[in-house]
């Protein structure tokens, strides 16, 4: 089906940066790729050719997998606080076609606490990066408990990423994580979240998923089982939905019409957010993305306005203020 739409200016959510220091530090300990794919070698006019072709008006950036921890905590504040920095550079002299998400040195609570005050109050950066789980602990265990609880207070938006820490994690299976791992590390994040309380706790955090939730869309009725399991139900006292449609998904690899269609079974239209996962995915991935929103006949045209830009501008007011 090719359904003629409007050129639209899009905000695209899941777009990484990759800072050359960052980068170096991963190649002299040998992690030259992540998730099966080669780390790229980011490069700022690259990346704002690749936003005009596309007519990407802002790119909310974030660090990918695999984050800043290594299981060295002083090196991961370094980590961090370099990451963000250069962000918040990039914004300055580019704030309209950038945003930035912290990263957090994890598994430190008080110094990512530390950090997200100066990433957010100092810096100015738009939200937070987290990846789906740090040091072996996913999101949603007690040990982020403070951590959650000051997002919450700051009713922070969230973006939260797949991390598989052992890429050959799975015996007998010599695939790229990326594959398939990746979405089911956000499927066991989000159960964490929801069967810990921590959704319950923290209604006020916006957490964005990538990749349409992973797998979460497909299982949902699944995980409503442990709305009656003993142990879990008191966690999820509003059921299982009501926490999960509270959350935001984007469309990162994700804009076939079954992938859509599950999805809008399980949320609205204001919770769906364009992303392209430049520069990790290929460029005709966005092509991909981009034709298949376009293609999709269940958005009109105030809905795909609404995934392509809207409901990211209603997140991030900075940008509401930029444009």
């Amino acid at each position: 089906m090719n359904v003629e739409r409007p050129r639209q200016p899009k905000i695209d959510v899941h777009h990484h940066v990759a800072p050359p220091d960052y980068v170096s530090f991963l190649a002299e300990r040998g992690i030259t790729s992540v998730g099966g794919r080669p780390l790229p070698v980011w490069d700022l006019e690259a990346n704002l050719d690749f936003m005009d072709r596309y007519d990407i008006d802002t790119a909310v950036l974030s660090l990918s997998a695999p984050g800043v921890y290594f299981g060295d905590r002083g090196l991961a504040r370094e980590l961090a606080r370099s990451s963000n920095e250069f962000m918040a550079q990039l914004i300055h002299d580019h704030p309209r076609r950038f945003g930035g998400l912290a990263s957090l040195p994890l598994p430190d609570t008080e110094a990512a606490l530390d950090e997200l005050t100066y990433a957010l109050d100092t810096l100015g950066l738009d939200g937070v990066g987290l990846l789906s789980s740090v040091d072996l602990r996913y999101m949603g265990d007690p040990s982020y408990d403070a951590l959650f609880d000051e997002l919450n207070r700051r009713q922070a938006v969230v973006f939260m990423h797949p991390h598989t820490p052992d890429e050959h994690a799975v015996p007998g299976l010599n695939l790229p994580t990326s594959l398939m791992e990746f979405v089911y590390e956000t499927t066991r994040a989000v159960s964490m979240l929801l069967f810990s309380g921590t959704l319950e706790r923290c209604p006020d955090i916006r957490i964005v998923l990538p990749h349409a939730g992973g797998t979460v869309p497909y299982v949902a009725l699944r995980l409503c089982l442990g709305q009656f399991w003993p142990g879990l139900q008191e966690h999820v006292p509003q059921g299982v939905i009501t926490y999960l449609q509270r959350l935001y998904y984007d469309t990162a690899l994700s804009s076939a019409p079954f992938a859509l269609r599950s999805l809008q079974e399980l949320v609205d239209d204001s919770h769906i957010l364009f992303a392209s996962d430049y520069p990790f995915a290929p460029e005709l991935a966005t092509v991909a993305t981009i034709g298949g929103l376009n293609d999709y006949d269940g958005f009109d045209e105030a809905a795909l306005a609404s995934v392509f830009h809207g409901n990211a501008l209603a997140l991030f007011p900075r940008l509401q203020a930029q444009a």
